[in-house]
């Protein structure tokens, strides 16, 4: 069980409640709040560890919201939450600070298993800055079964450049191999989405799809 600080940002009210019932359970504690600002005035006074953060609301979008809870809290980790089409937002939120994504819609079992990623995580030091390097740092944590390490550098990869479809589709098997098989479906369809004619994810699509319960073997 976990007593991290959670803070769940969003406008939806259905998203804030599905959050916060499935992670208290798990011994987190969760607050809540309805639009950027509310989320900003409770930074200090609560001081969390994790904010789980929309990228579109009303008012003050994601991104502001990100940019000025790092400066207010540097060492605060923030997952980004986006629907599908808004990828490249999301790549552009950790650019600046954002340890992590998840597109919509997700399961709960999503939620604990990213939440608790992200929050059990070591730093991984001297991070790679190009994405040559970045794809390569990840290629030898899967040679290593390192898988969590190697999601974490696939992302930051993306980070530095959203439009290449092996990237994506790299993501997709990593996702699927520790168990994630709706996000793979996602980072696979946005691979295709990327380069229609790229065979490993449309094969990775195919094969997922026709066999939902089926896990890609690395």
């Amino acid at each position: 069980m976990s007593e991290a600080r959670i803070l769940v940002v969003d406008d939806e009210k259905n998203i804030r409640l599905t959050v916060t019932q499935c992670l208290q359970p798990q011994g987190y504690t969760v607050k809540t709040a309805i639009n950027g600002q509310e989320a900003l005035a409770q930074l200090e006074e609560y001081d969390p560890q994790l904010m789980l953060l929309d990228l579109q609301m009303p008012g003050m979008n994601g991104l502001e919201v990100l940019e000025k809870a790092k400066e207010r809290l540097p060492d605060l980790h923030v997952i980004m939450i986006s629907a599908h089409a808004n990828v490249e937002n999301a790549v552009d939120a950790m650019k600046l600070g954002a340890v992590d994504f998840m597109q919509k819609p997700f399961t709960p079992k999503e939620i604990r298993e990213l939440v608790a990623r992200v929050l059990g995580r070591e730093n991984i030091t001297d991070l790679p800055s190009d994405y040559d390097s970045l794809m390569s740092a990840a290629k030898h944590r899967i040679s290593k079964r390192q898988f969590d390490e190697a999601i974490t550098l696939v992302k930051q990869a993306i980070a530095t450049n959203p439009n290449n479809a092996e990237t994506f589709n790299m993501l997709g098997e990593l996702l699927e191999v520790t168990g994630d098989n709706l996000q793979a479906m996602k980072n696979y369809r946005v691979a295709t989405d990327l380069d229609p004619a790229y065979r490993p994810a449309q094969k990775n699509l195919e094969r997922a799809t026709s066999s939902p319960k089926s896990r890609l073997k690395m």
